[in-house]
Order: C-alpha cells, then structure tokens, then sequence
C-alpha cells in the first residue's frame, strides 16, 4: 500500500510501530524475610503482581501469575487483544485456585495484578488489588487504578479523608485480589489511546511509603528510566521499607530499526546454559549474596540488605536506552543438567516443574524483557509453580505454540476428556429418570377420585388432595347440593379430611350415602330391635335401689341418624 502523498507530491513517512522502553527493580525491603512481590517488562507487555499470604505463599501466588502471562509479550493478535488480557488473568486466577486445591497448605494466598498490554496505539489495562499504575503524559501526571481496598471505599463513600487513609487501622485490608476463591474475579478493565513519549510508574504498594509528589518529581524529572526506577527504590529504602517494593519504569517509543533487528535476539546463548548447569554454578546460584553467580559485587551496593531479587548483570538489568541488553534471570538454574533433555515418559513427580522450567527458558530468551522479584527466584531455580499435568499442558500450548488450551488437554489428558464426556451424560440420565418418575407419578394420580368440601358443599374431586410444592395434584370434578354443615357432626368430619375413592363411580357411591344417611360409608348395621317383655310376664325391681344400666356407644352409623 502506498504511503499518502502531502500537496507538493513528497510521501508523508509510515507511521513506525509503539514499543515500550523499560525498567525494573524490585526489593525485599528492610523488614521482610522473603519477597512476594514479581513484576514482567517487555516491548509490549507489563505487569507488577504484589502477593500476599505470608508464609502461606504470597511468592507462589505473584510468580505463577506473572510467569502465567508472558507469553502475552508480542504484538500479533489478529483478531484483536480487547480480552486476551483478563482471560489471561482469569486463567491465572483459575490456576491458583488449582494449586491451592492440590496443596492447602496454600490456602488463603492470592495476589494484585497491574497490567498494560500495547497493541499498535492501543493500551490495554487491567487491575485489581492495591498496585498502582501512573501516567506522565503531556506533563500531567495522574493515577490511571483505582485501589481495591477498605479505606478506598470509605473514601468513595465520603466516610473518609484522603489525608486520614495513611494512618487508618484497616489501610492494608483488600476488597479484591486474584487467588484462592470460587467466584471470577472482578477486574478493571479498559483500553486507552496511547502516545510516543508517555510514561508509565507500575508499582506495588510497597512505593506508598515515598511521598506521592516526591514520586511525582522523580518521574517528571529523571530522564533516564533506569535511574528513576533506582532512585524510587532507594527512597523506599530510606523510608524504612516495611514492605517488598516493585517497580516498573517504561516510555511509549517508536520503533527503530536496531529494535527490529534485536527481536529474536538469542538472550541466553547455549553456552550459557550448559555453564549454568555445572554443579559449581548451582551452588553459586543458592549462595545467600544473591540469586545469580554471575552478579557483580558493585550491585550489592544499592541493596543493603542484598535480599533483592534482581537480574543477573546489573549492566543489563534495566535497558531503557538499549533494548538488546537483557536480564540473565533465565540462564540460572538449579535443576541438574539432564533436565535439558527432553523429559522421560516416566511418572515422575516433578516432571511438570522440568517441563515447565524449560518451557519458560525458551520464552525468556525469546525477546527482550525484565523479570525481577519472586518471578525471577522461580525462573533462575527451576522451582515453577505448577498443577500436575494440567499446568504442564497449559504453558506448553500457550507459550510454545500460543494454541487453545483444550487441543493440548485432548492429546496429554484423555482420561480427564473421557470423564468430562462421561458426567454430564450421567447427570443427564439421572435427570431424564427423575422427569419420566414425577410424569408417570403425576400421571397416576389423576386415575384416582376423592370426595371432599368445595364452597362449604359437598364436592367430587379428580386426583389425589396432596399438593407437590405449589402444584395440586387434583382438580374439581362436580359440586353436588349437599351442605356440609347439614350433615352430622361424624360426616362433616370425613367430607373435610377428604374420601378417597378408587374411581368416580365409587365417589358418586359415597356422595349417595352422605346424602341418604349422612354417612360415606355404604354398609350401615342394623340396628337390632330391643326386645319387649310380655305384659304376663312380672319383673321383679328390688326395692332397695335402682339398677342402672350402661348406655350403649353408637355405632358411626347410629350416630349420623
């Protein structure tokens, strides 16, 4: 397609593609023993992930959702990228939940998610939790998330100050995060025009000790993004840093041809990884100076308490001007080197994490990016967070091949597809059986009748006098001139509690004998004639007293005479 022509006839040049130049650095802080926090940069993707549950697994909830979305880190979606980016984090979600059910010892974990995801001049975003994300742009500065948190609420609501939400006792409680709950979880979603030279402050909560003008003031005036990024972590630092910090530093730009040339760049050479693999590297690489052999001694100087989880080689920690230098977090590795082969078909146990260990390897290498905090801890050890078979099947198709994820399930699992196939036709069965049962039941009981009171009258009725829930099982069939108060005290008694009868012949039978004798039922005794002493006949009284005689009880019959 040609390029539009300008009225002196000159080609106006081609718009060149957006890409993100970045930034990271997380921190464990001066408090905290291990770091929850994770964060992923690359050209077109970012996202900071604060996680929480302690002890519990706060690390294994911030790693397996940002390592869950990095395959997200391209820019060719041809049907558009409106939700690839909450399904993404949905699928995160689910598989959090998955890992807590396959552990408990999980239970409660969960984490925020900050990210954008650029596509041509489009800006995806999505949020939930308390990690924030600001805008430098056109020298207006702003915060594009809203906090999920108590005290946000009561500040929506009027109930709160801005000023007195520091220092509330509720500041840190969240109204929405990812992690281990049934329901879908609720996020912030939106798509937002985007311009070369805009700026973008991803953080976690962890920066909110620094106050906001001062974070302002950096990122208006620190030119450089790997400068800025240092200089916002040291004054957490300085702030007493009760809290893993996280940040993430990046700037709109367009695309230049050395970009191009460096897309596939091979980040982490063979050589690399066969290095890495010896057991001295291993050792290195657990040594409590930091995650990686290979880090420099002048890093430590900006991290006094050296616990950050930080890239490899501080010189290619933070390319923000040069784009080919990368972090090596993903040539570390204390998996034994066989695991650089192609897995055995055996059972073993921790075949997923080796699968998957290698998987995210070659997806690291794959492209220019920054991976920091309890993320890189996972890449450099091996120690993925993984849900046996499932997890495997799932990175495997979405990182390797960026297919659905049922077509991989349909190859690695068809015991699982056979058994989704197999309940539902159960359910179904059961549900038919139940149906056909109440039919032929309801059915049933519209061959029988029963006699019963209608309009103070008495009535013939079709069916049974039972109700299931708001259905009556019977309907009005004749109402007869019978008054049922004109009926003795025992035939106003049977009418009301109903007569039931075997078909309507036998009801009109009984409606007969209500009305002839008062009575449902059809065989009355006789009553036997009292014998009368013969007028010859003398019958002695004793003179002393009377002789009282019983009264006899009346039959049902008698009484409805």
């Amino acid at each position: 397609m040609a390029s539009p022509e300008t009225p002196e006839g000159k080609e106006t040049p081609a718009e060149r593609p957006l890409i993100m130049r970045y930034a990271a650095r997380s921190d464990v802080g001066r408090i905290r023993s291990k770091n929850d926090d994770s964060a992923y940069v690359g050209r077109h993707l970012a996202v900071v992930a604060d996680g929480m549950g302690g002890h519990a697994g706060g690390d294994v909830a911030s790693a397996s959702t940002v390592l869950d979305m990095i395959h997200l880190d391209h820019d060719d979606y041809p049907d558009g990228a409106e939700t690839v980016l909450a399904d993404e984090i949905q699928t995160a979600n689910s598989l959090l939940s998955e890992l807590v059910h396959q552990n408990p010892k999980l239970s409660g974990m969960g984490t925020t998610v900050t990210a954008l995801l650029l596509e041509d001049r489009k800006l995806h975003f999505a949020h939930i939790g308390d990690s924030r994300a600001y805008r430098l742009r056109n020298k207006k500065f702003e915060q594009i998330s809203i906090d999920h948190t108590f005290v946000q609420r009561l500040i929506d609501e009027g109930r709160l100050r801005p000023e007195e939400a520091e220092t509330h006792p509720h500041k840190n409680v969240l109204m929405r995060v990812l992690g281990d709950v049934d329901a879908s979880p609720e996020l912030d979603l939106d798509v937002l025009d985007v311009e070369p030279g805009e700026r973008w402050l991803l953080c976690s909560d962890g920066l909110n000790y620094v106050a906001g003008h001062v974070v302002e003031r950096m990122v208006r005036e620190t030119k450089d993004l790997r400068e800025c990024a240092e200089i916002l972590v040291d004054l957490t630092l300085e702030a007493g840093a009760p809290d893993n910090v996280t940040v993430v530093m990046l700037e709109i730009s367009e695309e230049t041809d050395d970009d191009v040339n460096t897309a596939a760049v091979d980040v982490v050479p063979a050589a690399a990884l066969a290095a890495v693999d010896e057991p001295e590297a291993v050792t290195a690489s657990k040594t409590p100076e930091g995650p990686s052999a290979t880090k420099p001694a002048e890093d430590d100087k900006s991290e006094p308490k050296a616990k950050a989880v930080r890239p490899a080689d501080a010189g290619s920690s933070y390319s923000a001007g040069d784009p080919t230098k990368q972090s090596d977090d993903s040539a570390v590795s204390s998996e034994p080197s066989d695991e650089s082969t192609e897995p055995p078909t055996t059972t073993d146990p921790h075949l997923g994490e080796h699968l998957s260990a290698e998987v995210l390897r070659e997806e690291l290498a794959s492209r220019p990016h920054e991976l920091v905090g309890a993320a890189a801890t996972a890449a450099e050890t091996g120690s993925i967070p993984t849900v046996a078979g499932r997890t495997v099947a799932r990175r495997a198709a979405t990182v390797l091949t960026h297919k659905a994820e049922q077509d991989r399930l349909d190859v690695e699992e068809p015991a699982r597809r056979r058994i989704r196939w197999l309940m539902p036709a159960v359910a179904a069965v059961v549900v038919l059986g139940v149906v056909v049962g109440l039919w032929l039941g309801y059915a049933w009981t519209q061959t029988r009748y029963y006699v019963g009171e209608y309009d103070q009258r008495v009535a013939i009725f079709n069916g049974i006098s039972q109700r299931l829930g708001p259905i009556q099982l019977s309907r009005l069939e004749a109402v007869t001139d019978i008054r049922v108060d004109s009926l003795p005290e025992y035939g106003q008694q049977s009418v009301r509690q109903t007569v039931p009868a075997g078909d309507l012949d036998d009801a009109q039978t009984i409606v007969e004998n209500l009305k002839n004798t008062g009575s449902a039922s059809a065989n009355c005794p006789t009553t036997p004639a009292t014998p009368t002493p013969s007028p010859t006949t003398s019958v002695p009284v004793p003179s002393t007293a009377a002789v009282a005689t019983p009264s006899p009880v009346p039959t049902p019959c008698e009484a409805a005479k």
